[in-house]
């Protein structure tokens, strides 16, 4: 199978699961707040479940460099992501729900390090920005429709969440079988980056005995990173804003989160494309869109609001291509799986912060939230003029 084959087939696999996760995290806000949390419960519960799915890779990262089984664990993490998604529909009980919305999280945590290895070895002959666009724009189209399935069920069935999140399974298990198929045609990708190095098109492969340490530019990046991510808004606060103001009734949320996710696919194509030509000068726009968002999201006019959402969706995008392609090209293979979960951790705190402080900003005043997330989103722009995060180790 070829570089470009293998991209679009793991494509196809996380175009599935994004149906399914991404249909869940369109309704999370309203379903939370449905069960009587209050905005800052949702913000602490989004970002907790965003703080699992990155912190943990902290331990899941080593462990699948240690233990070599990516596909294991990439399996792993899809499977129990597909179970969560439909049984949060049958909850009723707020704290169940709370703790189901984090589980599919941490199966996000236990596949990402190991997938994005694979990915990696991958798109080292596509080149990184690329490769890993195209994987990220594939994602959105399941972003999109998953979402958009949710909103027809809510609005045919009167708002029951059971139906609508139930119908999620189909795609999980098609996405799991999709996923064992490609292991037993692809079972050890880093051939394509040993092809890459031999054309010169790719990162040469440290040999297996040797465990460099993480790059310096690799932790210079990751401090701009934190910054950025501290001031950024979660979804479900977002969405809690949209029905707490009743600018938008249930159903048309995820019909939203569907336009954001579009957004998203743009942009990871767009800033994937200019970091393979100018590196990751490139994500100067992601401290700039993440400062935009409460300024727009969080007004009492639905078409603004409606911006602010696409904006989001944007800034999402840069995150989940550029940002992870930025990694492949610092850390070597030996230590590529150990860097996306470091990195994932730093992300993870980070997310915990900024979905908290939103949260709560929000209870307090609206102004006070807009000028703090204007204020740290300045402090990014200044971290990264000042480091000069470079390319390559």
């Amino acid at each position: 199978m070829s570089p470009w084959r293998f991209v679009v087939a793991f494509g196809v696999v996380s175009l599935l699961m994004d149906f399914v996760y991404e249909g869940a995290r369109s309704v999370t806000g309203p379903l939370l707040a449905h069960l009587g949390a209050s905005a800052a419960v949702v913000g602490v519960v989004t970002g907790a479940g965003e703080a699992a799915a990155l912190g943990l890779r902290l331990a899941s990262g080593p462990l699948a460099d240690r233990s070599r089984r990516f596909w294991a664990w990439t399996i792993a993490g899809y499977a129990l992501t597909a179970a969560s998604v439909p049984v949060l529909g049958l909850t009723g009980v707020l704290w169940v729900a709370c703790a189901l919305v984090v589980a599919e999280r941490v199966g996000k945590a236990v596949r990402s390090p190991a997938k994005d290895t694979l990915l990696s070895h991958a798109t080292a002959a596509t080149g990184r920005g690329r490769g890993f666009a195209v994987h990220e724009a594939m994602d959105q189209v399941g972003a999109l429709l998953g979402p958009l399935t949710v909103a027809g069920i809510l609005a045919v069935t009167g708002a029951d969440y059971a139906p609508a999140l139930g119908v999620l399974a189909l795609p999980g298990v098609a996405a799991l079988a999709l996923l064992v198929w490609l292991r037993a045609r692809v079972p050890d990708p880093v051939a394509y980056e040993a092809t890459a190095d031999e054309s010169g098109a790719g990162t040469p492969a440290p040999g297996p005995a040797p465990r460099p340490k993480l790059p310096r530019a690799f932790w210079v990046y990751a401090v701009f990173t934190a910054a950025t991510l501290t001031g950024f808004a979660t979804f479900g606060v977002l969405s809690y804003h949209l029905v707490a103001r009743h600018l938008l009734p249930t159903a048309m949320v995820p019909v939203l989160y569907a336009a954001a996710m579009a957004a998203d696919a743009l942009a990871a194509l767009a800033t994937g494309w200019l970091y393979d030509r100018y590196g990751p000068r490139v994500l100067v726009v992601l401290p700039l869109l993440s400062a935009i968002v409460p300024l727009l999201a969080f007004t009492d006019t639905v078409w603004v609001v409606v911006l602010g959402a696409l904006v989001w969706g944007a800034a999402v995008g840069v995150q989940e291509s550029t940002l992870r392609a930025t990694v492949a090209d610092m850390v070597p293979t030996g230590r590529r799986a150990t860097a996306y979960g470091v990195f994932a951790g730093i992300m993870g705190a980070t997310a915990l912060a900024g979905g908290a402080l939103t949260g709560t900003l929000y209870d307090l005043s609206i102004p006070i939230l807009i000028g703090t997330v204007a204020a740290i989103q300045a402090a990014a722009l200044v971290l990264l003029w000042v480091m000069h995060v470079p390319r390559g180790r």
